[in-house]
């Protein structure tokens, strides 16, 4: 036993938050499907898979953040491309993610600056 459930629990956590379907998390844990159903229900496993899911989805974006600067100089070598469509599409990717991008910085800097104002209040 973990210190927050069955190690079968474990696995039916890992296997939900993975995008596993039901059917598969039977095979992955050893429950049966209405046992899966029922332990689903239960507040501590929802939110343990709510916190496996964070955890899987932050190492994803820290994974695509490194690909950020390789993605970019691929970007930046079709802009020189032969064919003027492949030229096209990277120039409008290429404004688009900047727009983007800028966009949630500015976000970003004016959430941190309200979160400044409410911390001094």
């Amino acid at each position: 036993m973990t210190p927050h459930g069955t190690a079968k629990d474990d696995l039916l956590i890992a296997a939900i938050a993975g995008g596993k379907s039901v059917d598969e998390a039977v095979k992955l844990c050893g429950f049966s499907r209405r046992t899966i159903f029922r332990r689903l229900k239960d507040d501590a496993i929802q939110s343990r898979v709510r916190e496996a899911r964070s955890q899987m989805f932050s190492e994803t974006v820290g994974q695509l953040a490194g690909l950020g600067t390789e993605a970019a100089e691929t970007l930046r070598s079709l802009l020189g491309a032969r064919a003027e469509t492949v030229r096209l599409g990277a120039a409008r990717a290429a404004l688009e993610l900047g727009a983007r991008l800028h966009e949630k910085l500015e976000l970003e800097q004016r959430i941190i600056a309200l979160e400044d104002l409410v911390d001094e209040t």
